[in-house]
């Protein structure tokens, strides 16, 4: 009997073992420094987008008008200067750095932190199942984020985000939004996919996808940054376009002879079916 008991108990353990193994065999190690590659989107992520290029981007009436209200003069302002790229949009360029953090006891996965190299932003993407706290709490440029594997993709989801942008032109991102990420790694390469879902300022969810190389070689460096005056102005004036008088947003259209409604843009820019719309749509001199 004690044999039979005993042979019992061995089964359960092994049975037991592979249940944790195969658990532990669906996630992925993204520990480390990865390095952003640049092959796609290099005009958006480095230079910055055009302004007036807004097409492709499904905004509402709401933000085309913060858009075309918008001044590149603003992020000469010193308070301005040293302010961090929002969680769902800093992985549009430079490297970033993940690591995690276990129990000591247990093993189990606490958290995975992220390090960006732009301001030297770091968010904690919290993976103990907690809840994510009341609507009234604080929010901040990163956002509060748990995450939860599914199979070998990490997906994470993020609110409380202070108001953001989509692209250095002036497209915004409300503090309403909630963000939808997805880590997948294949081998050396990982994947980061951004959903934006924004109820003020978009018809429907923004995607953005960017992909990076591991490294054994790189660090993610200190990233210095002291504000300064540029340019003497009067206290308090923020610099802007009145609705109606920014003619720099038609300078896109008719430099590369796009139709101005179209690169506007609106949820029906993003798909292959508007290709017909604008060719029925008049096109600007170019300049």
């Amino acid at each position: 009997m004690n044999s039979l008991i005993r042979s019992v108990l061995l089964l359960a353990l092994a049975a037991g073992s592979c249940l944790l193994s195969s658990a532990a065999m669906s996630e992925k190690n993204l520990a480390g420094v990865w390095v952003g590659t640049y092959s796609e989107d290099w005009p958006d992520r480095f230079p910055g987008p055009e302004l007036g290029d807004y097409a492709g981007l499904p905004i509402n009436d709401a933000d085309r008008l913060r858009a075309l209200s918008w001044s590149a003069s603003l992020i000469a302002l010193p308070e301005y200067q040293c302010r961090v790229h929002p969680s769902d949009y800093a992985n549009s360029f430079a490297d970033i750095r993940l690591w995690e953090e276990r129990d000591p006891i247990t093993e189990k996965l606490i958290a995975l932190h992220l390090q960006h190299f732009a301001w030297q932003t770091r968010r904690t993407i919290w993976m103990d199942g907690r809840e994510h706290p009341p609507e009234y709490a604080q929010h901040t440029s990163m956002g509060f984020s748990t995450g939860q594997w599914d199979g070998q993709v990490l997906t994470i989801h993020t609110t409380h985000l202070k108001e953001g942008w989509l692209r250095r032109n002036g497209a915004a991102r409300s503090d309403k939004a909630t963000v939808t990420e997805h880590f997948i790694r294949h081998g050396d390469i990982l994947t980061w996919t951004v959903v934006v879902n924004d109820p003020i300022y978009l018809e429907e969810p923004f995607i953005r996808n960017r992909d990076y190389r591991y490294s054994v070689d790189n660090q993610v460096a200190n990233y210095a940054c002291d504000s300064v005056v540029e340019m003497v102005r009067a206290p308090g004036y923020i610099p802007h376009h009145l609705p109606g008088t920014n003619e720099d947003v038609k300078i896109f259209a008719e430099t590369h002879g796009i139709p101005y409604k179209a690169a506007m843009g609106g949820a029906a820019t993003m798909y292959p079916e508007y290709i017909k719309v604008i060719r029925s749509l008049p096109v600007p001199s170019p300049r």
